[in-house]
């Protein structure tokens, strides 16, 4: 008997920890390189340019902005860190989806893919393309805002070009995101460059009494990190990816190492340059903060600013997009949704199915076009699950003591993260309490409808639903199984 208990254990921590999945033929064609431009690509996008204001207007002083920008960093270092433990010890793609499955059960497992799904990656790539389209429309409409109609429709526009590069090709998917990630580092050391010679040159008035006037809250902190971590979103996107990373062991951490702190020097250095030609005052009054940086500096080369800024966005969105994919072909190879989502394209080896139905949600969400009330609900349930993921690992420390850790971070960071991840979460309900907190709640939990329909009863009708659907789908967009997949 304990022989056969321990048998079945080890097949349980083979299972687990396989590196290749048996039914995945995705492609492992991604390097470091690869790997670090994802993470900083993902990162550096709407973000820099957008939250600079909302850090500030709830810090009120200079000083405190700045401290904020370098804690988010390391929140989001601490949680990486924590990301790199469960995604060697636990080598699936799909990111939080395997950790909470194993940690929890299905259950949260499912509600996790489902509020990614309907939720979290599709606000985030539509945040970011509608951001895209403000930057690239604003030069055309100089002196007035850009109508809204011209704004969603180059939104959509940029959905469709991403989705269609990544349902085509992974190479061609991290090819554009390298070239993006490259062209967006130019106007990031624009930036800095220019702020640190205009403060050599002594523009240092702004720093000074750098903590007068502050008010501080914990209502006003949880605000500002909920913005400052809005910009650091991304910090997590490798570990959706570990089956197309070459010896992940390795370049996982790495690439964490690598990019995080990379993005954190970058950030504060160029909220530093921001307030070497900006006041307190101007920077909130400012309609865009790197263009109006570009106005006051760059001039009459001023358009450089919006050019880039659009390149560092859509670099965003396509790592978004490039990793949200793999999230959606995880569950459905789980059965946790439509089968045919965790289909392989017969000519590409891409989850083209995955990709085009994500790049379908995102385009509805940008129908509204509220940017700020996205941005809502994404913090609010992105921030939910990190939490419980992170938690998780902290579960799995007693639970699962048998399985492999080629990374092992101490106990106290996960415990940590998990505390601030809950702060996060209360702070802006405690803050500004409203009511598309309780929907996104709401919502989260009517996944549990569909789980017990079409995963955990499988009821007849519903069953008698998804099979046509998924049927005729394969012979349209010819896709087949994974594990019938061309090797």
């Amino acid at each position: 008997m304990e022989e056969t208990s321990l048998r079945k254990r080890r097949e349980d921590e083979k299972s687990i920890q396989s590196i290749e999945h048996k039914t995945t033929n995705l492609q492992k064609e991604l390097g470091l390189f690869s790997g670090i431009c994802i993470i900083v690509g993902t990162i550096i996008g709407s973000g820099i340019f957008i939250s600079p204001k909302s850090v500030l207007s709830n810090m009120e002083a200079v000083g405190p902005c700045l401290i904020v920008w370098a804690a988010c960093g390391i929140l989001a270092t601490l949680g990486a860190l924590c990301f790199a433990e469960l995604g060697t010890m636990i080598t699936k793609s799909g990111g939080e989806y395997p950790y909470l499955m194993e940690a929890f059960g299905p259950i949260p497992a499912y509600l996790f893919s489902w509020t990614s799904l309907f939720v979290i990656k599709p606000s985030s790539f539509a945040i970011i393309c509608l951001s895209f389209s403000e930057y690239v429309s604003a030069p055309f409409y100089s002196g007035c805002n850009p109508p809204q109609v011209v704004i969603k429709l180059l939104a959509a526009a940029a959905i469709l070009l991403i989705t269609t590069v990544n349902a085509l090709s992974v190479r061609l998917g991290s090819y554009v995101q390298n070239v993006f990630t490259a062209a967006k580092m130019v106007i990031v050391v624009i930036i800095i460059i220019s702020g640190l010679v205009l403060l050599a040159q002594g523009n240092t008035r702004n720093f000074e009494n750098s903590f007068e006037g502050t008010k501080l809250s914990l209502g006003a902190i949880g605000l500002a990190f909920y913005n400052g971590l809005w910009a650091y979103d991304g910090w997590n996107q490798l570990n959706y990816i570990t089956e197309e990373l070459r010896n992940p062991f390795r370049n996982l951490p790495l690439a964490i190492i690598i990019g995080i702190p990379l993005v954190t020097g970058c950030y504060i250095l160029m909220n530093v340059s921001y307030f070497t030609v900006m006041t307190a005052t101007e920077l909130l009054q400012s309609q865009a903060v790197a263009v109006t940086f570009g106005d006051r500096v760059l001039y009459p080369a001023s358009w450089v600013v919006p050019l880039f800024v659009a390149f560092s966005t859509i670099g965003a969105a396509n790592g978004t997009c490039f990793t949200a994919g793999r999230l959606v072909y995880v569950a459905g190879r789980e059965g946790h949704m439509l089968k045919v989502l965790s289909y392989v394209s017969v000519k590409r080896l891409t989850p083209a199915p995955a990709i085009i139905f994500y790049g379908i949600i995102a385009i509805i969400y940008i129908i509204p076009g509220d940017i700020n009330s996205l941005v809502n609900y994404f913090s609010f349930a992105a921030w939910l699950f990190y939490g419980l993921t992170i938690f998780g690992l902290v579960v799995m420390r007693f639970t699962r003591k048998e399985l492999k850790r080629p990374i092992k971070v101490p106990i106290f960071i996960p415990i940590l993260v998990t505390l601030l991840s809950v702060f996060l979460v209360l702070a802006p309900i405690i803050s500004e309490p409203a009511w598309e907190y309780l929907y996104c709640v709401l919502f989260m939990l009517s996944g549990l409808i569909f789980y017990f329909l079409f995963v955990y009863y499988k009821v007849g009708w519903a069953q008698k639903i998804s099979k046509p659907l998924t049927m005729h789908l394969q012979m349209l967009m010819e896709v087949v199984p994974p594990e019938e997949a061309p090797e």
